[in-house]
């Protein structure tokens, strides 16, 4: 959700070619499958020393960054606005979009996810989230990005409960 609410404010300010446009998918794509692989294998290390509790980890985490993209919602201003995407401008926001992502890595490796998997699905969702984002962008000049980014937050809340209910046997 981060990606494409970059996404649609890269848009909306600026005109961009097709090809930047699908650079700019590619990129936050890469990094965002990327980083949870990085945090995974933090996680993996860690899971011996904290198997007791693995799921309080993994709900404080996924609460964590859910609720930090609610809070995040509602202080966009203005001033945030790209005007160039330019090859360092493309890898800040690479960077800064998939920051959570680590720290949602970290949780999969204490909670054995099929890490690959998982990379390549994040991959391709955020390819095709990104360019949504920018292509509804271009058709219009209002786009509640702001509410995609809250509803992203909720549904990492919800996935976190979901585990920890699961862990604690209450479904």
């Amino acid at each position: 959700m981060d990606c494409f609410a970059v996404a649609v404010g890269v848009c909306a300010c600026n005109k961009l070619s097709w090809r930047s446009i699908l650079r700019m998918a590619f990129f936050f794509g890469l990094f965002q499958g990327l980083m949870p692989l990085l945090g995974w294998i933090v996680g993996e290390s860690l899971k011996d020393m904290i198997a007791s509790y693995d799921h309080w980890v993994a709900f404080g985490l996924l609460a964590f960054i859910g609720g930090k993209m609610i809070v995040q919602s509602f202080s966009h201003g203005e001033d945030e606005r790209i005007h160039h995407l330019t090859f360092p401008v493309l890898i800040s926001l690479s960077v800064a979009t998939s920051i959570d992502a680590l720290i949602t890595g970290l949780s999969f490796g204490v909670i054995e996810v099929q890490i690959l998997k998982a990379a390549s699905i994040i991959f391709i969702i955020t390819f095709i989230v990104t360019l949504t984002g920018a292509k509804l962008a271009e058709k219009t000049h209002f786009i509640p990005a702001s509410w995609a980014e809250r509803i992203g937050g909720a549904v990492l809340i919800l996935i976190g409960v979901k585990i920890l209910l699961d862990h604690l046997a209450v479904w």
